[in-house]
């Protein structure tokens, strides 16, 4: 059984895919860019201000299902420039001061809508 999390606090779907999805004991979270939830225009500021929009995205859909950071087991990263990889780790570690989850970190050819950061994440939930 599978349950569909929707929240207004973060970007509507650009797709046809859910900000995240519950099932059994795992939260799997759509990767989010930087799109403002207000306006759902994408902010195309610095790697940094982008990163820092991307965590936002991510804690709103962390609290729509009930979850928390110290939850979360598995991170992807998807940077259009590994040179922006010390950048968006500085921010991205604030996040997770101590038993950070696994990661990975990958540099791809495009992003949606032009962005230089992407970031998904699964959570254990119970």
């Amino acid at each position: 059984m599978k349950t569909i999390i929707k929240t207004e606090n973060a970007p509507l779907p650009v797709g046809p895919y859910s900000q995240a999805v519950k099932a059994g004991p795992f939260l799997f979270c759509s990767g989010q860019i930087a799109i403002d939830p207000k306006t759902n225009q994408v902010q195309l500021g610095s790697v940094e201000e982008q990163t820092e929009l991307v965590m936002k995205n991510i804690d709103a859909v962390l609290k729509a299902a009930g979850a928390e950071w110290s939850q979360i087991v598995k991170t992807n990263i998807f940077l259009m420039s590994m040179d922006d990889f010390p950048k968006v780790n500085e921010i991205y570690g604030r996040y997770f001061p101590a038993h950070p989850p696994a990661r990975s970190t990958v540099a791809v050819a495009y992003l949606p809508k032009g962005v230089s950061v992407e970031i998904e994440v699964t959570a254990l939930i119970s």
